[in-house]
């Protein structure tokens, strides 16, 4: 039996690929709106290292925002990394939350001091991560090509995780990719062949 190809899969799973990705991107923007309209102030509620009260940014971080220009930054790279995380493991709810609270937690541990996280490129860069460990890892066509438009298309990502922007979370970047490889390697050992199910 052949393995289907990426088209085939797309259409077959439209719903499950599609919507998980495209829903969590509605509610980042549907939030940013409400802070921009209510005096909400929600970006107090990112991730604040080492701080008790700041853990539960690891949840609500990759939701807010530094207004919409950060928000559109992010989006784009969601969708997609989203859909093709989606696609080629069929695991994204799995993907998403270990990203979430792996690289999450990684942040609260070795951000800086007095700072506040927030934005979903950190679940952007364990998509990224993701799919390139998977791809390599799991020996599945697919995979393996997802990977490779990963690293063509998002290779420039990896000057994000270095110090260089003072305004830019380098750790939730790296935290995030770091995330993401573990994902990565967890999920293909579960689908090598001979792995039990």
């Amino acid at each position: 039996m052949t393995e289907p190809t990426l088209r085939e899969e797309l259409r077959r799973h439209t719903g499950r690929v599609l919507l998980p990705p495209v829903l969590l991107v509605a509610l980042m923007w549907v939030i940013e709106i409400g802070d921009l309209l209510l005096p909400l102030r929600l970006d107090a509620f990112g991730i604040r290292p080492r701080q008790l009260d700041g853990l539960w940014g690891v949840l609500t971080a990759p939701f807010l925002h530094l207004g919409f220009a950060h928000l559109l930054a992010n989006s784009g790279a969601f969708l997609v990394l989203g859909v093709l995380v989606g696609l080629v493991s069929g695991r994204f709810w799995t993907v998403f939350a270990g990203v979430t609270v792996l690289g999450g937690l990684g942040t609260w541990l070795i951000g800086g001091a007095g700072s506040v996280h927030v934005g979903a490129s950190g679940v952007v860069y364990g998509f990224a991560a993701f799919l390139v460990a998977y791809g390599l890892a799991a020996r599945r066509v697919g995979a393996a090509l997802a990977a490779l438009v990963v690293v063509l298309l998002y290779g420039g990502l990896a000057a994000g995780i270095l110090p260089l922007n003072p305004f830019v979370s380098w750790q939730g970047h790296l935290c995030g990719a770091v995330a993401g490889v573990v994902v990565g390697l967890a999920l293909a050992r579960r689908r090598a062949p001979g792995a039990p199910h």
